[in-house]
């Protein structure tokens, strides 16, 4: 059975899409909808990656609903209009 909702997603764009939830009572996968698998090289045990099982509670399935707009460059903000003297954004000082 399908529980269906709403989620934004922004790859490859920004979109609306419509897509399955796992179900939270699922003891195999404690509502996460798959159970993920660690893997490394055989000769030296060095990481890998993680293989994901999906678990029967959920579906990959997704449906994109409609693209989302993109902001107008002039209103798209930039690292350098955020923090314009590289002060990382905090300060030690008490406020004046």
């Amino acid at each position: 059975m399908l529980r269906l909702r709403f989620q934004r997603t922004a790859l490859p764009r920004n979109a609306l899409i419509l897509t399955d939830t796992p179900r939270p009572d699922c003891r195999d996968c404690d509502g996460v909808g798959g159970i993920p698998h660690d893997y490394g090289n055989h000769y030296d045990g060095e990481y890998e990656g993680t293989d994901w099982e999906p678990r029967p509670c959920w579906t990959e399935w997704r449906m994109v609903l409609m693209p989302l707009p993109r902001l107008p460059r002039w209103l798209r903000r930039r690292d350098s209009d955020r923090d314009p003297w590289g002060l990382g954004g905090y300060s030690d000082e008490p406020p004046f």
